[in-house]
This record gives C-alpha cells, structure tokens and sequence, in this order.
C-alpha cells in the first residue's frame, strides 16, 4: 500500500462504514481503497458516499450508470488521478460492455468509439473540468440537440466537479488502484 495516509483498520470503524464497506466487498468480492482510505474521517467518509451514491446511482435523467462512469474516467484523465481513472475505467467497461473504451476515453475521447451523445455529453463534462467559468448557452445547447435537458447538464456538472475533489484527495493521499480492477471487464467472466 503505497499511501501517505494509512488506512484504518476495519474493525475499528463505526458500525455503518463496516457494513457498507462489508457489503462492497461482498459484491466485489474486494474492498476498494478508497472505501478505506476515505475512513480515517468518518464524518467526511459519510457526506463523500453519500453524495457520491446521490449522483451516480440515481435512475432518472438521461445519463446512464455508463454514461456517468465515462465522464468521471475521461474527467479523471485530465486531472492524471490515476485511482479514479483506473477504478471507474473498469466500472465503465463493465457497465458499456466494451473492453476498450475505457483506455479510448481516457487517451482521447473526441477518438473513441462513443455515440455522438456521449461525445457532447463529454464536451461538455471536460469544458466543466478545465473552464467551468466560460459554460454558457451554447454548451446547454449542444446537449439539448442529443436529447438531455438542463437537469442532464447538472448532473454531468455536478459529477465533474465531486469527482474533481475525488480526483484530488486519492492524489494526495497516494491511494492506489487496487490490483482488480486493472483486469476487470477487459476480458469475459469464465463461468464456473
């Protein structure tokens, strides 16, 4: 583990972080480092995944879980947060069932093999990420020709700017991806 901020034990965390980082690892079958490494406070811990759960697992919109996974890895690119790209990356393939557009995305995404709406919809996240002062009218514009609304481009905003943060704390900390999701939706599950 290659942090500054080593993570806490898990049987010394309150009893809601354990279990919902035992129900992480449960599905996972691991437990991701930043379910630990956000640990050490737990007041932050709480408002960081509830927030994060607010904007990514939600069901309305016209985002898919895909949709918002592409603009957190290609976002996350740009600010070279290397946990985040390769996590979500892999949480991207998997949702998109597309091996490869998580290192097209993350490379160049104006070259990836992305629908045009996600293309506007990631024009817009990356306008968010390296000169939110300069959105205007255009910028809404361009996602209400492939069919998002302004509740959409919050939404992509509002990603942008949590994952920003995100993006941030893993890289000062030093946390790292763990060693799984380099792997995971790359190639088929082998069913057993």
């Amino acid at each position: 583990m290659n942090t500054r901020f080593p993570y806490p034990d898990l049987n010394t965390l309150p009893q809601d972080i354990q279990a919902r980082i035992l129900e992480v690892q449960e599905k996972a079958g691991f437990i991701p480092n930043v379910f630990l490494g956000f640990a050490r406070r737990p007041a932050e811990w709480r408002a960081f995944f509830a927030y994060h759960d607010a904007l990514m697992l939600k069901d309305d919109g016209n985002l898919s879980k895909g949709d918002r996974e592409m603009i957190v890895t290609a976002t996350s690119a740009f600010n070279q947060c290397l946990y985040c790209v390769v996590a979500h990356g892999a949480i991207l393939r998997i949702y998109e069932k597309k091996p490869l557009v998580a290192d097209e995305v993350t490379v160049n995404y104006l070259k990836a093999n992305i629908s045009a709406k996600q293309r506007a919809m990631l024009d817009f996240a990356m306008k968010v990420c390296t000169a939110s002062h300069t959105v205007g009218d255009a910028d809404f514009e361009a996602l209400h020709q492939h069919g998002m609304d302004d509740e959409d481009a919050w939404d992509i905003a509002a990603i942008t700017a949590f994952f920003g943060l995100s993006n941030r704390m893993a890289s000062v900390t030093g946390m790292q991806p763990n060693p799984e999701f380099f792997t995971m939706g790359r190639v088929p599950k082998v069913k057993g």
